[in-house]
Formats: C-alpha cells, sequence, structure tokens
C-alpha cells in the first residue's frame, strides 16, 4: 500500500533498500523482531550511557544512573522515583 511521500520512510534511505528492509521485517518472527527490538534498546542505552560518561567524567556510578533516569523518564517522574535526582542540574 503506497503510503504519502516520506511517511515511515528514513529519508536517507534509498526506496529500493527500504522496500528490501520491510520485506526482511515481514519475514522475520515474533521472537526475531522482539530480539532485533531488545537489542537496539541496549544499543540505545549504551550510548545514553557514554553520552552522560562523556559530559560527567568524574560522576559517581549512582549518578550516572540517576542522569540516566533523567534522560529517560523525564525529570519530574525520575524525581518522584528517585529522589535524590533532584540534586542534580542539567
Amino acid at each position: 500500500m503506497p503510503h504519502a511521500p516520506g511517511f515511515g520512510q528514513p529519508l536517507d534511505t534509498a526506496d529500493q533498500a527500504a522496500a528490501m528492509q520491510v520485506a526482511r521485517w515481514r519475514t522475520m518472527s515474533a521472537a526475531e523482531k522482539a530480539a532485533l527490538v531488545a537489542s537496539m534498546y541496549r544499543a540505545t542505552v549504551a550510548l545514553a550511557d557514554a553520552g552522560i560518561a562523556a559530559r560527567y567524567p568524574e560522576a559517581s556510578g549512582r549518578e550516572r544512573f540517576l542522569r540516566r533516569a533523567i534522560l529517560h523518564l523525564g525529570r519530574d517522574l525520575a524525581v518522584r522515583a528517585y529522589p535524590d535526582a533532584a540534586r542534580l542540574t542539567p
């Protein structure tokens, strides 16, 4: 089914490559898709952790954890879940 131009398709991917990718996703089992999503999530967390470590090289493990919580949950929810996060400034 055709979509509006650019709808759901990366702007940096050729049409043929995007079609091949979607075709591959359609052949994947639910377990394969879940494994792919889990892998992408782990990579995203690793990148976030690397960014936090680069910006706050002297931070303790707890501070890095709290900064990741703020990043992922938003400041308000992170502070409600982890009250010591309130002491951190951007």
